[in-house]
């Protein structure tokens, strides 16, 4: 075994698969061997107190943290350093998934969460967004000492008002949304005795005002010219950048790209976003090259069919908001003011207006469901705007 040479006594028939597992997963050799050394140490204290594999739980790895406290040991692991052991052998169908929280709470949060999924069908992180709204929401109910059975309209204006007051008009909107969705939840699973979605007001703010911000092309370059590609990370942040830069891709589309969203032959990808939808893009040649150097120098040996990866173990596909994070990171290095991801994507509509690309086109590019969206960015083009606007009645041309 390597990091020790005791006998790992119950653990023994999974160390072999674990230390791959954490090869796989990108841990350093000093980490997979201070994690079989726990994990052996644990082992043979599973032996002593005549404990199963299959009992494994971090209640269980409390006990054993307890027991080396009164032995006298110095260094003595912690819960969280067993998480990895306890994903294992959960993958190894060797124990269970942890039991759910007892709280009334959180089973209609898991039922909630299901309903999200299997009746509306929203991705993982609207699901998220939702459920972190119902959760803050219901504790407030708790906190207030309010029955479900009883909420009334006048209750679900106050939360929102109190909502409205600490954040912006369009995270209001979202407020709007969510809770709409939360209170038809509770309508469905009757919890309350009255459809309270007509109670939630809308948020004042015209749609569509906003002029879109868009960075000059020459700072765009500069950004992606700002990876100097000597290193890993550089290496796949600037594939990263080239796909939003170049064809105008979401964070979240970024995220789900798969290995096998990929046609080298065909010359395009299949993007995957917003509301579970599948859109095929052509794959220009300087952004395949930039995949290509990824893929091939950067990227680990994994199972993980996820293109991007994390660059620290464990190995997991990238997170939407990460790619946000590489674009702040390159206006760092390229000395401009920090912007999102979403603001490349606003820069490359603007470049194609200005060249004279039509906007359905554009509209296109950018796998917008309705033209409405689109013509958003024609208010970036003044001259042209004046050029069309129609007269006033009674105006002379």
């Amino acid at each position: 075994m390597s990091g020790t040479r005791r006998k790992p006594g119950r653990m023994g028939p999974f160390v072999s698969g674990f230390r791959t597992s954490l090869s796989e997963q990108g841990y350093s050799v000093l980490a997979v061997g201070n994690m079989l050394t726990d994990m052996g140490a644990l082992g043979r204290w599973m032996q002593e107190h005549d404990v199963q594999p299959g009992q494994l739980s971090s209640a269980v790895i409390a006990d054993f943290g307890s027991d080396c406290l009164a032995a006298g040991r110095r260094k003595v692991p912690s819960v969280k350093s067993f998480a990895p052991l306890l994903r294992f052998l959960r993958g190894e169908e060797v124990i269970g998934d942890p039991p759910a929280s007892e709280s009334a709470l959180e089973r209609l949060l898991v039922d909630y969460r299901g309903w999200l999924a299997a009746e509306r069908g929203l991705a993982e992180m609207t699901i998220i967004r939702y459920e972190n709204l119902a959760r803050w929401f219901l504790q407030q109910l708790t906190d207030d000492a309010i029955e479900l059975g009883a909420l009334s309209g006048a209750q679900v204006v106050t939360f929102l008002l109190r909502e409205s007051e600490r954040v912006s008009v369009g995270s209001a909107k979202g407020r709007v949304a969510e809770l709409r969705s939360l209170l038809k939840f509770l309508y469905v699973r009757g919890l309350t005795p009255h459809l309270l979605t007509t109670a939630v007001p809308p948020v004042a703010g015209w749609r569509d005002t906003s002029i879109p911000k868009a960075l000059p092309a020459g700072h765009v370059q500069r950004l992606l010219d700002s990876c100097d590609r000597c290193g890993p990370v550089q290496v796949r942040d600037y594939a990263i950048l080239m796909l939003v830069a170049r064809l105008g891709l979401r964070s979240i589309e970024v995220a789900r790209l798969k290995l096998g969203d990929i046609d080298w032959r065909g010359g395009r990808i299949i993007l995957r976003g917003k509301a579970s939808r599948e859109d095929g893009m052509p794959l220009p040649a300087d952004v395949g090259q930039a995949l290509a150097d990824y893929l091939a120098d950067v990227r680990p040996a994994t199972s993980v069919r996820s293109v991007f990866l994390s660059c620290k173990a464990p190995r997991r596909g990238i997170r939407p908001d990460l790619v946000s994070d590489v674009t702040r990171r390159a206006c760092d290095r390229a000395g401009l003011r920090r912007v999102g991801a979403h603001r490349l994507r606003h820069s490359l509509a603007t470049e194609m207006l200005r060249r004279g690309v039509k906007l359905v086109d554009i509209g296109q590019v950018l796998r917008h469901r309705d033209l409405a969206t689109t013509a958003l960015y024609a208010k970036v083009d003044l001259a042209t705007l004046r050029s069309i606007a129609l007269p006033w009645p009674g105006e002379r041309r």
